[in-house]
């Protein structure tokens, strides 16, 4: 049976109603050849994630499963839940958290980073340079 004419009836074609906007950014830059990398991460419960980090290019995600606590460098921490989404600039901001809020369940989130040529996803952040940048950290929850 074809769809009912939306122009008689007023109802949008099914195309039109299958779309659901989770998130909007305009990252602050897309590095010069850039490649795309869609990854799923999966945490088990309590699990800490990735120690504190940096992306070269921008990262956006969604929470498929689980709570992620996520922490960008002068950003509170906050909940990211199943369902909703978050997103990272990539360059020169830390990532100091991506873990397992959740200590019963498992996290599953997918990211799709911009990678700058030539150099790696993901670098990890040393002691040094978090003692040196401890000033852009947002103040923690006690």
């Amino acid at each position: 049976m074809p769809d009912i004419d939306p122009t008689i009836t007023g109802a949008k074609p099914k195309w039109q109603t299958a779309l659901t906007v989770v998130q909007e950014a305009v990252p602050p830059f897309i590095p010069e050849g850039a490649h795309a990398m869609t990854v799923v991460i999966e945490y088990p419960p309590g699990d800490p994630g990735t120690p504190p980090h940096r992306h070269c290019g921008p990262a956006f995600g969604y929470v498929l499963e689980g709570e992620m606590l996520f922490e960008l460098e002068g950003e509170p921490e906050r909940i990211v839940r199943a369902g909703e989404a978050f997103w990272e600039p990539g360059g020169d901001v830390i990532h100091y958290q991506d873990g397992n809020n959740r200590d019963d369940v498992r996290v599953r989130f997918t990211v799709t980073m911009l990678c700058e040529p030539g150099k790696p996803m993901l670098t990890l952040v040393d002691e040094e340079e978090l003692a040196q940048r401890q000033d852009r950290r947002a103040p923690r929850p006690s």
